[in-house]
Formats: C-alpha cells, structure tokens, sequence
C-alpha cells in the first residue's frame, strides 16, 4: 500500500540523511517509525504522550524567558537529586 503525505523540506532532508547514513531504505524507516509511534499510542497514557511540536504564545513565551533568564536558588529537592542522595 502506498500513502502521500506532504512534509517539510527540513523533515525531508533529515530523512534522507539519515536514511544515507545508516544504509536503511527510507520506506522502511517510514514504516518502523510509523509503527512505533502507534504502539506507543496503544500502550501509553495519553498524558505521557507530548506533541512533537508546541505553540507558545507571546505571553508565555515571554513567561518562560522570565524563568530561564533569572537566577533563582535550587530547591532542596533538584540539590539532593543532584548529589544523589536517597
């Protein structure tokens, strides 16, 4: 069976670059990814599933700078993963 699908020039190029690389034909790679992707629908929870691409908004956007551009104390909790204690 044969499916068309229209994709980005960027996707396309990564296909083929990887399909080059790694000697795999690219409908197989197409197929296995395709696959994978379905069972982990089937076998996920549908929280645990996050979008490979995400819409931020000008506002959150500017949220998002706010915390990543500001020093801010680490909590007890990320020191001690850190360390690795227990």
């Amino acid at each position: 069976m044969q499916i068309s699908a229209q994709i980005s020039k960027e996707t396309k190029v990564r296909l083929e670059t990887y399909s080059r690389a790694h000697g795999i034909k690219k409908q197989f790679l197409i197929e296995t990814a395709l696959l994978q992707f379905l069972r982990a629908l089937d076998e996920l929870p549908a929280n645990i599933m996050l979008p490979s691409r995400l819409v931020v908004t000008e506002r959150s956007g500017r949220r998002v700078a706010s915390l990543i551009s500001g020093k801010r104390k680490p909590t007890r909790a990320l020191v001690e993963l850190m360390r690795g204690d227990d």
